[in-house]
């Protein structure tokens, strides 16, 4: 395989994280970062290993198309994506047939616009990133890494829901998400205990959407997101499960239109909604507000709920996984979800926990780890897998950085502007 660099994007409704891997089969971490602010007031940061590239506000227009445009710039100026040769992409919903990382052109891009209405608030993110690349590096490989992916071979029971066939034909069932991010957990598990990978595990990714995934031997079981990524526990604006009825209610009684169902579901519930104040988990563990307290109770209490159901599932718990910003950051959460999971033989080792320790059990029956998630390299590994079943002349650089074939540097096409 000819070597280069990888570019991994994951762009979202308010943020864009961005990172570039040399393309060998370690894919070492040349820099990362994350433009914060979308739509407001963008700040980049931005590092390698050892040094701080960027910590500054972007002034300017603040879209995902113009924020785009001044990484690609910045990338020109630093001279760090020099001799890239593929851009990876996170693509929240892959549908029934995207199962493994997969090129991008224009007709795999106009299957997945067609599933954005079930990812409303990520997929057509993630496909205006991938548009943008298109143009800005027209050259080189573009790749889709899917959530979806992970779930794809659960049980059947799992996936469906009791509704007519025909709908479940159609694709009307339970895909799951957040799957790049158990992909690296359960990486990380096997590694450590070898097939085992936790035996019966449970991953809690919570952050500002949460769901959490049954693993057996590193294999997604079950999980609580389903058709959309609205099911599961109330997430920072996202209502989680919910009674249809009360759908119904809201278009019928209510005379709400779908538009502004979705608009409530997804914008202006879960812990916002709950306590009035705010869905920043850190703002809400410092109030003293009656419903910002009481938000925080209904949190615990339906993952706690959600641990039952997917001990269930599993037949029993091995290992209980905290990941993502409140999982990895919060150790009064982490704490009071242990607490509900005690039947379980889940036993908390409080001073391991408040210092954010890796492993914060007691040393009772189930092993309780803080493992800090790392979706980008997923990405990256998708792609080094695609790179690795192209021939070698489909290659867009070669090993020096400078383009095969004689072909213009996409990186050096556009003059870089120095980012303010």
């Amino acid at each position: 395989m000819t070597a280069g660099g990888i570019l991994t994007l994951n762009a979202g409704s308010s943020s864009l994280k961005f990172a570039v891997y040399d393309a060998t089969p370690d894919l070492p971490l040349k820099l990362s970062g994350q433009i914060s602010g979308l739509n407001g007031l963008p700040r980049m940061r931005a590092s390698t290993e050892s040094v701080v590239l960027a910590d500054e506000p972007w002034a300017g227009p603040a879209d995902l198309d113009a924020v785009l445009e001044r990484l690609f710039d910045w990338l020109a100026v630093q001279r760090q994506a020099d001799g890239v040769i593929a851009v990876g992409h996170r693509i929240v919903h892959g549908g029934l047939e995207f199962r493994e990382p997969r090129t991008l052109d224009e007709d795999v891009l106009a299957k997945l616009e067609d599933l954005s209405s079930l990812a409303p608030l990520h997929q057509p993110f993630n496909l205006s990133g991938v548009r943008m690349a298109m143009r800005r590096v027209p050259n080189t490989l573009q790749v889709g890494v899917f959530d979806t992916a992970f779930h794809a071979d659960q049980p059947e029971a799992a996936r469906l829901y009791g509704l007519p066939r025909d709908l479940i034909d159609e694709g009307v069932l339970a895909y799951g998400f957040h799957g790049l991010s158990y992909d690296y957990i359960a990486s990380v598990l096997r590694q450590r205990d070898g097939k085992r990978a936790g035996g019966r595990a449970i991953v809690l990714h919570l952050g500002s959407g949460v769901s959490l995934c049954a693993m057996n031997q590193g294999r997604s079981v079950a999980t609580t997101m389903g058709f959309s990524a609205l099911d599961g526990p109330p997430m920072s604006t996202r209502s989680g499960s919910i009674d249809p009825g009360v759908i119904l209610y809201l278009l019928q009684a209510k005379g709400m239109s779908p538009a502004a169902v979705s608009d409530l579901l997804y914008q202006r519930s879960g812990l916002l909604g709950l306590s009035g104040l705010s869905g920043d988990m850190v703002a809400l563990l410092a109030s003293q507000a009656a419903h910002a307290r009481q938000a925080l109770e209904v949190y615990v209490y339906r993952i706690a709920r959600e641990i039952g159901s997917l001990a269930a599932a599993l037949g029993g718990l091995d290992t209980l996984v905290f990941t993502a910003g409140v999982g990895e950051n919060a150790p009064a959460i982490r704490e009071r979800i242990v607490a509900f999971s005690g039947w379980l033989g889940a036993t908390l080792d409080h001073e391991a926990n408040l210092a954010g320790a890796g492993r914060i059990d007691s040393g009772g029956g189930v092993e309780i780890l803080v493992v800090p998630t790392d979706e980008q390299l997923v990405i990256a590994r998708g792609v080094y897998e695609r790179l690795g079943s192209r021939s070698e002349p489909e290659e867009a650089f070669s090993s020096t950085g400078e383009p095969a074939a004689g072909r213009p540097s996409p990186w050096r096409a556009v003059r870089p502007a120095a980012p303010r």
